[in-house]
């Protein structure tokens, strides 16, 4: 007979994850692990005993130190007690498949749910219903339009620290000109009531200097029309109908973020309250390979308070040896060529990158040697093994720092391209724009951890971590940077800086060579001085962090609050947010002045009287106090109805009338166009003598007084703006990319300015006077950058670049604009536009150029 009755046996009970795991009734495989690892043990054992009902709780297990497997059995202990169903996410379908096999070999029911709903199995589908498997699935399973999961009683969220990247950029709308070129203009034409003609034009057009490189943030909000365009816009694009779907019904609540390359759509923190299989779900525990003290979960995943439970053991077992490589520091000046070498020691490697893909896969092709395969994702989509196995090739992926298991010999080389900070256009303008890195400080720090942990997984395992290109270099080499990292990785990344400075390409190769063996000579010689660098090591938090972390669950509110139109609520608890965000003094007042200007629009868009209408004006101008000269991004925003115009700074001011003045002189068109056009190409080249003149003309035309000083040791271009504020250049533009930034030129830059006011027989320079060294040598060494004076910041070539061709496009434009303006009055104003418009006020000018300074902690 087939007929089958109700089973009344009951699952077996345990009072902890880890008795079930020791108690033999998991069905495990022969490819089970041997045991749980001590802190594996604690960290179960801990949360049986203290967390079985904390709603959102973080458990820290770093890099190669196995999450998968402390995850799955809790998933497990709380799947047998009949309470609901359990879902284990990931980032990717790669990692879920991964993830899978685990379950399966420790004999833990489970099935995949990934993919398009209908192709799942529905035996699978309903036994994880039933609770009678885990779900194993993806993050975008459950952030979506309309997820098709069943409600849960637990979410197991894997890789939790990427959750940015996989969670957030879900709730929005991300449209890439080279993708689909209609619909970036489509929707550019439905904000173009913020945007002048001028930079229109510009976006319409083909790529320039300024419009380019620059991310601009718009608010349609401010104006009701501009939401109702914008949303009859992104409602003819079926394409993106479910993107759209995901943030349609609080679209005035979204930030826009437009570059020449594309338009981002999105809240800046996720309304995953919206979500009923998220928030509904009784507890998500989220497994991170490090819990940072500065909100970053909260924010990432919508939750105001997430609680961090760190490891129990402080002694977890070392994932690996690492041998950090710079070869940006290597004497011979390509670097490139180096990271090819130590490639081509195994003809193995994985490249990360946050380029695109194409730039990623092209990256990898740079360093494989001939006839050497190279890989990228499609060839990885479904799994690992194709490159795991195969006994050659070169991996390149864009954005992945997670999910990618390659122990043991799979892959002994990783190659991190570039500094992962910029992921999305809202990084882009956070980073870039606003002033606010401090906010994305724990995320990036968390990118490249996990990017350089891929190959070592663990404790056995030692891998290669080639760091390739000027920013990421830079990073390392700001102490406060590295006192972030863990001891163990403090070490490795000191005794790979020490072994890369200076030192002649043979020798590195030679000691990649004696790594890679790692027999006698590695472990008396290399490993003796790694533990000497351990001994010194210590974890500094960021002094950010706590002001960061203070703020987290005010933001969350906030944008919950904005996303429902709740505008008062949501303003309230955002200036709460910025004032504890101002606690974290100057690092994080680029990040206050953003918030502070939020709460202002949110206020003004909810008030119903001239007195919360004024405050709302009141929390602007304090967004602009906060941010100070650099927060020029604020210079590009529109007023808020009723407020009074911005008065420009001094150095504005100076310059604006200098230009009026000679636009009213004895002007020759053709002659300006001409010097306009020797500028540019004079500061396009290296060669110094006609570098350093092309500087001063720049100055000149950005309304300077500008010279070159006479005498020996002078800076090659000194740019005054009356007394308000003064610059002097000190051009390295014959210096190659390679090695560090000479000790030589930091002095000498200390002394400029000051030799400057004896010029001029005064006392000092004015206040906030600034002393640029320009030169393609990025990077500096600790021990130099604290011989700098805090007035002292680094520009690169491309910069001066970038400048020389914006304001020759505002000449441009003022040679046929402003012939017509008779009022002197009205042409201050129209220059002031223009220079606005593209980012060549003075003050704007001094931000593009002191985005780095040398001296750290400052």
């Amino acid at each position: 007979m087939a007929f089958q009755g109700k089973s009344t046996r009951a699952q077996q009970q345990f009072p902890s994850p880890e008795e079930l795991y020791l108690s033999g009734t998991l069905p495990r495989t022969t490819e089970a692990v041997d045991g749980l690892w001590l802190h594996q043990g604690d960290v179960i054992r801990a949360y049986a005993e203290h967390h079985q009902k904390t709603p959102d709780l973080a458990l820290e297990l770093p890099t190669g130190s196995g999450k998968t497997i402390p995850g799955v059995l809790i998933a497990e202990w709380v799947r047998r007690k009949s309470e609901g169903p359990v879902i284990y996410a990931t980032p990717t379908k790669q990692l879920a498949r991964q993830v899978l096999a685990t379950a399966r070999r420790e004999g833990v029911p489970s099935h995949l749910l990934i993919g398009n709903h209908r192709q799942w199995d529905i035996t699978e589908a309903s036994a994880v219903e039933g609770a009678e498997a885990i779900g194993v699935t993806t993050y975008s399973a459950i952030f979506n339009s309309s997820p098709k999961l069943p409600q849960p009683r637990l979410i197991v969220l894997d890789d939790a620290h990427a959750g940015e990247q996989f969670v957030g950029t879900e709730y929005g709308v991300t449209i890439r000109r080279h993708e689909n070129p209609a619909a970036y203009e489509m929707v550019l034409d439905a904000l173009s009531p913020f945007l002048s003609g001028l930079l229109l034009q510009r976006l319409r057009g083909a790529p320039d200097p300024g419009a380019h490189h620059q991310v601009r943030l718009l608010l349609p909000a401010i104006r009701p029309e501009a939401i109702a365009k914008l949303d009859a816009a992104l409602a003819t694009l079926p394409e993106y109908k479910f993107d759209l779907a995901m943030i349609r019904s609080g679209l005035a609540s979204c930030c826009v973020y437009l570059s020449y390359g594309g338009i981002q759509i999105r809240p800046m923190i996720p309304p995953t309250f919206d979500n009923r299989i998220f928030s509904h779900t009784e507890q998500r525990i989220y497994l991170s390979a490090t819990l940072g003290s500065g909100g970053e979960l909260e924010r990432a995943f919508g939750r105001a308070q997430v609680v961090r439970m760190p490891l129990p053991t402080k002694t977890p077992p070392r994932s690996g040896r690492r041998l950090f490589v710079f070869p940006d520091l290597v004497e011979g000046g390509d670097a490139v060529g180096v990271s090819k070498r130590i490639v081509g020691l195994t003809n193995k490697a994985l490249v990360l990158s946050q380029e695109t893909l194409a730039n990623a896969e092209k990256a990898a092709a740079a360093l494989a040697g001939d006839g050497v395969p190279v890989m990228g994702r499609d060839d990885v989509e479904l799994t690992l093994d194709f490159f795991a196995k195969a006994p050659f090739g070169v991996l390149g992926l864009a954005n992945r720092y997670d999910g990618l298991d390659l122990p043991g010999r799979a892959c002994r080389i990783v190659v991190l391209g570039g500094k992962p900070d910029a992921v999305g256009l809202q990084e882009r303008f956070l980073s870039e724009r606003a002033e606010a890195s401090a906010a994305l400080a724990e995320r990036l720090r968390t990118r490249i951890v996990q990017g350089a942990g891929r190959c070592t997984r663990g404790p056995n395992d030692y891998a290669v971590v080639v760091v390739l290109g000027s920013d990421i270099t830079r990073y390392f080499g700001r102490p406060d940077n590295r006192a972030a990292l863990e001891p163990e990785l403090q070490a490795e990344v000191e005794f790979g800086w020490r072994n890369s400075r200076g030192m002649d390409a043979d020798d590195v190769i030679g000691n990649v060579e004696t790594f890679l063996a790692h027999d006698a000579p590695w472990r008396e010689n290399g490993e003796r001085l790694v533990a000497e660098f351990r001994q010194d090591a210590l974890k500094v938090e960021s002094p950010s962090a706590d002001a960061l972390g203070n703020s987290a669950a005010f933001e969350v509110e906030a944008w919950h609050m904005a996303f429902r139109g709740e505008w008062l609520a949501a303003s309230e608890q955002l200036q709460e947010a910025a004032r504890r965000v101002g606690t974290g003094g100057d690092s994080t007042r680029g990040y206050r002045g953003l918030l502070l200007y939020l709460a202002g629009v949110w206020l003004h868009l909810g008030a119903e009287d001239e007195t919360r209408r004024a405050r709302a004006r009141d929390l602007v101008r304090q967004a602009a106090a906060a941010s100070n000269v650099r927060g020029t991004w604020l210079k590009e925003m529109p007023e808020l109805p009723g407020a009074e115009e911005v008065p420009l700074a001094d150095m504005d001011v100076i310059a604006v009338n200098a230009i009026v003045a000679r636009l009213r002189g004895q002007l020759r068109p053709n002659r300006v166009t001409e010097e306009l056009q020797k500028m540019r190409e004079a500061v396009a080249q290296d060669e110094s003598t006609i570098y350093e003149g092309g500087l001063t003309t720049l100055g000149t035309f950005l309304g300077a007084e500008a010279s070159k000083p006479r005498g020996q040791g002078r800076c090659d271009s000194a740019w005054v703006w009356g007394t308000a504020i003064w610059m002097t250049i000190e051009a390295k533009s014959e210096q190659h990319p390679d090695g560090l930034l000479p000790l030589h030129d930091i002095r000498q830059a200390n002394t400029q300015l000051d030799q400057l006011a004896g010029d001029r027989s005064m006392d000092h320079p004015p206040a906030g006077s600034p002393a640029i060294i320009v030169s393609d040598r990025l990077t500096v060494d600790p021990q130099h950058a604290r011989a700098a004076n805090a007035n002292v910041y680094l520009a690169s070539t491309e910069t001066v670049e970038q400048i020389a061709g914006d304001i020759s496009t505002v000449w441009s434009d003022l040679l046929t604009s402003a012939t017509g303006i008779q009022a002197e009055q009205l042409l201050r104003q129209h220059v002031r536009a223009v220079m606005t418009e593209h980012g060549c006020l003075p003050s704007q000018v001094i931000d593009r150029l002191m985005q780095t300074r040398i001296r750290p902690g400052d």
